[in-house]
């Protein structure tokens, strides 16, 4: 979903473009074969033991954007070393939850806490 929104932007479109397109992108994805934005590769259907072998091979943090059911699997299989949240300040009414009420309960220690003028804040987890 961000293909179509970065691909073609330059750093005179935005500041965040050579983040989106040079950064490495790995693709978790049951229905994609064949990766067409450039620094990308396709890891295949959501597999425990392949993301484990990811994270040994990648040098640096990992980040998953996109995909509350990636994440959600990623946390109850234990892959998730921190949680990087944005509360806004506005209601949405029922939607997509990060917690299911079948998740296994945990517990998980605060690293970082900022609020921003604009009423949004910044929480960083990590699991306990």
């Amino acid at each position: 979903m961000f293909e179509p929104a970065w691909s073609t932007r330059t750093v005179e479109d935005d500041p965040g473009a050579p983040f989106f397109n040079d950064t490495t992108k790995y693709v978790v994805s049951g229905t994609l074969t064949e990766a067409t934005w450039r620094n990308s590769r396709i890891v295949g259907a959501y597999d425990p033991d392949a993301i484990r072998k990811l994270k040994e091979e990648v040098d640096g943090d990992l980040y998953v954007s996109g995909s509350i059911t990636l994440v959600r699997a990623m946390l109850a299989d234990g892959l998730i070393d921190g949680l990087h949240l944005f509360v806004f300040p506005l209601t949405r009414g029922p939607g997509p939850r990060l917690f299911t009420e079948e998740a296994a309960p945990g517990k998980f220690t605060r690293e970082a806490c900022e609020a921003y003028d604009n009423g949004v804040v910044y929480l960083a987890y990590r699991p306990s």
